[in-house]
């Protein structure tokens, strides 16, 4: 996933509302939203990296939630292990964000922004195996808990100010503040192909024309080999005991066409 928008606690109408868009290469294969079953037997809502195994952003009927983006570190070398798998591990455990991160081994994966949350515990947090350094990132550990608030996150660091980050950012806050139907706000969000102007383009070492083409909320490169495959939206709501979730996921085939799969689901309070 390579932007998504987080509304914590900002809304007694939508306690947690999350909207992101997933850029991929389209030859690599995957599973759209879904149920399924770990091998453990854990319940997952999410889509599936079928050549890993893993996934970018997932939740559980329990209430946990996991979303990962890379870390844009052009000609860095490939880790071994699958970033993928950080989502699921989340969302297999029974641990608190603190010691969950704690254990996890960040030199293994490349870089990664790693966000956990916990809605019966009212618990989130975000980490990265990578810290700002001149002209690029490096490798390092940073993490910490998200109060109540407005995040966004794309392939720096939470809240960077990408045009494209702080765009969705302010969608998202529009979304709180109109309260009935947040997806009315977040879709056209979601789906905005303005690229960036050249003065305002962010400087992550890869070439100018690919920086520009990755600066739209909404990612297709001229050539179709690579852009935005999944768009998604997490809604929940006050319900008897609980939240009453919503999952809506779009997404796109290179061509454009789009189909939308929707999946519901109620998590209980503490």
């Amino acid at each position: 996933m390579c932007l998504l928008a987080l509304a914590i606690g900002q809304s007694e109408a939508w306690p947690l509302l999350l909207a992101s868009n997933r850029d991929e290469f389209f030859h690599r294969p995957t599973q759209p939203l879904a149920r399924w079953h770990s091998d453990s037997g854990h319940l997952i809502i999410s889509g599936r990296d079928e050549l890993a195994g893993g996934t970018w952003l997932g939740l559980t009927p329990g209430g946990r939630v996991a979303l990962l983006t890379n870390v844009r570190e052009p000609g860095a070398s490939v880790a071994g292990r699958s970033r993928g798998e950080l989502p699921l591990a989340w969302l297999h455990s029974t641990e608190t964000a603190e010691p969950f991160l704690a254990r996890l081994e960040g030199q293994a994966y490349s870089g990664f922004n790693l966000v956990v949350g916990d809605m019966r515990a009212g618990s989130w947090h975000w980490a990265s195996n990578r810290q700002p350094a001149h002209m690029g990132v490096a490798a390092g550990w940073q993490q910490r808990a998200l109060p109540p608030g407005v995040y966004g996150l794309s392939n720096a660091f939470l809240d960077t100010p990408w045009p494209k980050t702080q765009q969705l950012k302010r969608a998202m806050q529009a979304a709180v503040i109109g309260g009935e139907n947040p997806a009315e706000v977040l879709w056209p969000a979601l789906a905005d192909a303005n690229e960036a102007s050249p003065t305002d383009l962010p400087q992550t070492g890869v070439a100018p024309d690919m920086e520009r083409q990755l600066s739209s909320a909404w990612v297709r490169f001229a050539d179709g080999r690579y852009g935005t495959r999944a768009s998604t939206l997490v809604q929940a709501s006050p319900a008897a005991q609980g939240w009453a979730v919503d999952v809506q996921e779009k997404t796109w085939s290179p061509e454009g066409a789009c189909s939308l799969r929707q999946e519901r689901l109620h998590w209980p309070s503490a």
